[in-house]
């Protein structure tokens, strides 16, 4: 019967080092991948909104807006509601028809979720059928718009578009919808902030 010959010390520690070393560049490789990956600012496309993510959010909890009919309208977070804005200019005709209709066919495609949103237009809505248990008609005032971000279209956006804004329940103004952006990506965001409740 032959015996079996043990490996040389040498041959094992350096087998063992090589273990050891290949754990570690593991360990910490993805580790420092990772790292890079987070400051570099890449997300995966899933956790990324559609809108822009407003850092810091505009805090409106402090602001207690009028509806038209001069009721005052709390922000009230306990009934989790969540806010889709608009706040357009008195001049504000077509594009305003075609966003009310967008708006409102988003609302409509929240299914059950509805129940959560609601929409705040500030100002006179144009003459556009909105259903009516979502829409909420807000009185402008100062306070009110100076919560929402650039307002007017920026450099590079449709010059006569309207942005939109999404409010949390809280009153915190959490993301701003460029003019033209598209509706899809709202009712997305909206989809996954709802489920958040």
């Amino acid at each position: 019967m032959n015996a079996v010959t043990p490996a040389p010390p040498e041959q094992i520690r350096r087998r063992n080092r090589f273990v050891l070393l290949a754990i570690f560049a593991l360990f910490f490789g993805s580790l420092l991948f990772a790292g890079a990956l987070r400051f570099s600012g890449w997300r995966p496309a899933g956790t990324k909104a559609h809108g822009e993510l407003l850092q810091p959010p505009s805090d409106l909890r402090g602001v207690v807006p009028r509806l038209i009919n001069g009721e005052a309208y709390h922000w009230n977070p306990a009934q989790r509601i969540w806010r889709i804005a608009v706040a357009p200019p008195a001049d504000c005709t077509v594009a305003c028809a075609r966003l009310a209709r967008q708006i409102d066919t988003v609302w409509q495609l929240m299914g059950q979720a509805s129940d959560h949103v609601q929409v705040l237009w500030i100002g006179s809505p144009p003459a556009v059928a909105m259903h009516g248990g979502a829409l909420q008609v807000m009185q402008p005032s100062d306070p009110l718009l100076a919560g929402l971000p650039r307002r007017q279209p920026a450099a590079g956006e449709p010059p006569h578009g309207v942005p939109v804004y999404i409010i949390d329940p809280n009153g915190f103004v959490i993301l701003r919808y460029a003019p033209g952006f598209d509706p899809s990506g709202l009712r997305t965001d909206l989809a996954a902030l709802t489920k958040l409740m």
